[in-house]
């Protein structure tokens, strides 16, 4: 019993962790950060190559722009090479 109550705190969710909200037909154009991304609820055409129906779901597919940073956080900078260096291509071999 008391390994179970050791263990059981392992097995719940991160406190910080929430399900993304439904994209339901009601915020079809609403956007959302989810992962890092700005993700967009849009309605979604099934086919039997997915095998899926029509359904409404979250687009946060690889052209989707990052979620914004949120204020009084300042984002990391970007990194740049230091001032002065130029790099020229050597002679191909």
């Amino acid at each position: 019993m008391r390994l179970l109550l050791l263990l059981l705190p392992l097995l719940a969710p991160p406190a910080g962790a929430q399900p993304p909200p439904a994209c339901t037909p009601a915020r079809e154009g609403e956007v959302a950060c989810l992962a890092g991304k700005l993700c967009a609820c849009r309605f979604e055409r099934g086919g039997q190559l997915t095998g899926r129906g029509d359904r409404f779901a979250w687009d946060c597919g690889a052209l989707r722009p990052p979620c914004p940073p949120e204020p009084g956080i300042t984002p990391p900078p970007q990194w740049l090479p230091p001032s002065g260096i130029l790099v020229r291509p050597g002679p191909r071999h």
